[in-house]
């Protein structure tokens, strides 16, 4: 039996792809959307780049709104997987979702991969837009 938890993180688009199924027998896990917060796939000079690229990531960051969804996330993310560990889980799964899947969700996926990699954690990453450049 594997026990390590490993911990599924996806970014997805509300319009085009819809939430990813989850193949672990888990469910769906976490979906937090970000659609409500600010986009910057509505101006044209981020419109060619995603959640990766620097002047989105500072779009981004330099919104109150983004940093506290952050915190909440975060918290959320940081005693679930705490939990499952303790539990033995061996899955769990985290999606973020916005309109195109391009820029909020890629953000907020990749900023949980690293934050969770960084805590020890073994984390997948999977961009359903995007792709090809998950982790």
């Amino acid at each position: 039996m594997n026990d390590e938890l490993t911990i599924h993180i996806y970014s997805f688009s509300y319009h085009t792809t819809g939430i990813p199924r989850d193949t672990t027998g888990h469910g769906e896990g976490f979906v937090f959307d970000c659609r409500f917060l600010p986009n910057p796939g509505r101006e044209e000079r981020y419109v060619r780049l995603d959640g990766r690229d620097a002047p989105v990531r500072e779009y981004l960051l330099s919104r109150p709104e983004v940093d506290l969804f952050w915190s909440h996330v975060r918290s959320i993310a940081d005693g679930a997987a705490a939990a499952f560990r303790k539990r033995g889980f061996t899955d769990m799964t985290i999606s973020f979702g916005c309109t195109g899947g391009q820029h909020r969700s890629v953000f907020f996926a990749e900023r949980l991969h690293d934050h969770l990699t960084e805590a020890g954690y073994h984390c997948r990453l999977n961009h359903t837009v995007v792709g090809g450049r998950g982790r």
